[in-house]
């Protein structure tokens, strides 16, 4: 009796100067909650596995320095730890500036009816836009977020 697999979680890991910035970013974008690890910070501090010159106060509570994790709001999450189990974005802090054309991007999708509206909001996010698209398969916005990476709205 073969048995289907469960399906994997998943999370997008991106570079980012400033993974907190990037979080609060994209949590606002996607309607995603900032994961809160303040517990497993703390748990971690306690028993000496982690020096504080590694964790920042963010949002009045502590956290990571270098990476932090944006969820879907109805992903189930681990509630000891804070981090979630379904569809993330982990944004981790890295010493080089984005130099190149992103090899991977996310396609948002508020509808063709909304796509500008969508647009709007995200520039007052902190987002740019890069270009307008109409072609033969579609439109589509070009945007980039506040560390220049690329991504569409359609």
């Amino acid at each position: 009796m073969n048995e289907t697999p469960a399906p994997l979680h998943w999370k997008l890991v991106i570079d980012a100067a400033d993974p907190h910035a990037q979080a609060d970013f994209w949590a606002a974008a996607l309607h995603y909650e900032v994961e809160d690890n303040s517990a497993l910070v703390e748990r971690l501090l306690g028993l000496g596995a982690l020096p504080g010159a590694a964790t920042v106060e963010f949002h009045g509570r502590p956290a990571f320095r270098d990476l932090i994790a944006v969820r879907h709001p109805d992903d189930p999450y681990d509630p000891d730890s804070g981090t979630g189990l379904g569809r993330r974005l982990l944004f981790q802090r890295v010493p080089e500036a984005k130099t190149v054309k992103n090899r991977l991007h996310l396609d948002l999708h508020p509808g063709a009816d909304r796509r500008d509206a969508e647009a709007e909001r995200l520039e007052g996010l902190g987002a740019t836009v890069v270009r307008r698209v109409k072609e033969a398969g579609g439109e589509w916005v070009v945007m980039a977020d506040p560390e220049g990476n690329e991504f569409c709205v359609q």
